[in-house]
């Protein structure tokens, strides 16, 4: 456990958080009023609205470009939900149906990008895939877990979910593609900062001493 969370910098942790706390607090705004017309339809108003929220999942990952990155949004999410009782008191279920999503996206990063650290960007086609892959098993296992429904429509839930899934990755990959631009210098090539890291001393000593004779040839 330790060595899982030493591979994160600061800066990784606190954009995990942010996608965390911003996907629970857009879910509480979007989801009621996406339900105002999915409602009649007889359609869980998370799996159009998943689209929206579930792409904090992706974007955290195609930012951090580690694994188990979504995995970690996913856990928080699920331990503000049971601690504060948004969206009902669940309990365990809450934790099976939070996980499942950044289950399915670890999965597939996993075999898109096989090395454990990665300084390149995700595609569009992963960010695209991720969405879909989020939302629909978030959608599926809200719908089996609470409302019991039967297999078609199950069926029906996953590819209005994996619709909603896809255009939220795509804009994902946007959002990542600005937030890049923003990135620090020391995780550009994927290496973690080294706040602690000396000067290098062969440097610093030449410096000096360039400095020394320049000061010698100016008149006394």
């Amino acid at each position: 456990m330790k060595k899982l969370f030493e591979r994160f910098t600061l800066y990784d942790i606190i954009v995990i958080a942010m996608m965390a706390a911003l996907g629970i607090a857009v879910k509480q705004v979007i989801q009621p009023l996406v339900q105002v017309v999915t409602g009649p339809l007889f359609i869980p108003g998370g799996t159009v609205a998943g689209g929206i929220y579930m792409l904090f999942i992706v974007l955290g990952f195609a930012i951090v470009r580690k694994r188990f990155t979504a995995l970690l949004i996913c856990a928080v999410q699920a331990v503000i939900v049971m601690a504060t009782g948004l969206f009902g008191t669940h309990g365990a279920a809450s934790l099976v149906t939070y996980m499942l999503p950044g289950v399915g996206v670890e999965l597939l990063f996993f075999f898109t990008r096989l090395k454990a650290t990665s300084s390149k960007p995700l595609s569009a086609g992963e960010c695209f895939a991720g969405g879909i892959l989020a939302n629909g098993i978030g959608a599926v296992a809200s719908s089996f877990v609470f409302f019991n429904l039967p297999l078609v429509p199950l069926l029906l839930v996953f590819f209005t979910a994996a619709l909603s899934g896809g255009l939220g990755g795509l804009l994902a990959f946007a959002l990542a593609k600005q937030v890049d631009r923003f990135r620090p210098a020391g995780e550009e090539d994927g290496e973690d900062i080294d706040i602690d890291k000396e000067p290098d001393e062969a440097g610093t000593e030449g410096k000096a001493a360039a400095d020394d004779s320049g000061t010698d040839d100016l008149p006394r």
